[in-house]
């Protein structure tokens, strides 16, 4: 019982990694997959925006059609969509066949990712639930950022990576969470949903990825166009931000246990103002790296702490809040480059500053959720 339990855990925390990874792998191989299918590296570009708007919007009402579906029924075949996907995108003649094919991943995985971490509180006993977030915390930041790396290494023969891809996607649909299908009288309600809490919780998240997880761009431009830092430099520069989500995150699951994760989610909010604004004052590409990891030690605690909260927010659809407030986090991640660039563009280190200022709004609305969410 204790290894087929173990089993299910690594098969989440597997998951968690997966669809990151699955998301930002092409990022290296944009001039291979052009030239493969016939189009410009800034044309096979648009496979990311093809992955992730899906990916957001599904989310506002995956997690709740999941729960009455069926967990354990919905992330199997989700995960088999994801390895047909992945299969297509290997084997596409033609840019819209292979974006066709991207935008079925980022739907497939907008229900795998809300579902896998909603039942994980069906797997782990709930005095152990914080770090099991925190683990899965890092596994999806280990996915965020190794995704460049493995992308780089696989761009040569590209095709191949993605079947490597499908064939992961397989190999954990044979362990899919539990979750039984939800009909009639028992199926999750919609309504707790637009609750007051869901949506402090919704403007939490948007808020702390607006103002810090996306911003790779940014810095990797102050690196470029400030510091003058070459394109491979910078890149190792900007791993450290996603490095500390990864070694942290199980910390910091156990953290927002003892202390509670609105407390924690609000200090890290904080935390991670001050850093972000740091790094937009940054002299040289040491000092940058240093702020900018920091930031990212602050960002994962936040993470662990609004998944944790809102896993506690509607227990009779789980899957439904974790869905909708990641929509939001990603919504976030969608409209910054169109918040943060004119003020860039107007003066550097206030852009860096504006996004710390964005940040400290999370700090009251997680206060406001009051004690009923954590």
């Amino acid at each position: 019982m204790v290894v087929l339990q173990r089993i299910k855990v690594g098969a989440v925390y597997g998951g968690a990694l997966l669809g990151p990874l699955g998301g930002g792998v092409v990022s290296p191989m944009l001039p291979e997959i052009g030239r493969s299918v016939h189009a410009s590296a800034g044309a096979a570009a648009a496979s990311l925006t093809a992955y992730f708007v899906p990916f957001a919007l599904v989310q506002l009402v995956s997690g709740t059609l999941g729960e009455r579906w069926g967990r354990h029924r919905t992330v199997r075949i989700a995960y088999l969509v994801y390895a047909a996907g992945s299969l297509v995108c290997a084997l596409a003649p033609t840019l819209a066949l292979f974006l066709g094919a991207r935008a079925a991943l980022g739907a497939a995985n907008a229900f795998t990712s809300p579902l896998l971490l909603a039942g994980l509180g069906d797997i782990v006993p709930r005095e152990r639930l914080g770090r099991a977030v925190g683990v899965y915390s890092s596994c999806q930041a280990a996915g965020q950022s190794f995704a460049p790396l493995v992308g780089g290494l696989a761009a040569a023969s590209w095709r191949l990576g993605f079947v490597v891809v499908a064939a992961a996607a397989v190999l954990l649909a044979f362990a899919p969470p539990p979750g039984e299908p939800r009909p009639a009288a028992s199926a999750p309600p919609w309504r707790p949903l637009l609750s007051r809490r869901m949506g402090l919780l919704s403007a939490a998240a948007f808020m702390s990825y607006l103002g810090a997880s996306a911003l790779p761009f940014l810095v990797a431009l102050y690196a470029r166009e400030k510091l003058d830092v070459s394109a491979d430099l910078t890149g190792v520069a900007l791993l450290g931000f996603g490095v500390a989500g990864l070694v942290l995150g199980a910390v910091w699951g156990r953290v927002a246990e003892r202390a509670g994760a609105r407390l924690c989610g609000g200090v890290a909010a904080v935390v991670t103002a001050v850093f972000v604004a740091v790094v937009g004052t940054s002299g040289s590409v040491g000092a940058l790296a240093v702020w900018w990891t920091l930031a990212g030690a602050g960002a994962s605690m936040m993470t662990v702490a609004l998944q944790s909260l809102t896993m506690r927010a509607v227990p009779s659809n789980r899957g439904g809040a974790l869905s909708a407030v990641s929509a939001f986090r990603f919504g976030g991640g969608a409209v910054a480059p169109l918040v943060w660039l004119p003020v860039y563009h107007a003066g550097a280190a206030g852009a860096f500053a504006a996004a710390a200022c964005s940040l400290l709004l999370v700090v009251p609305a997680l206060a406001l959720t009051g004690d009923g969410a954590g």
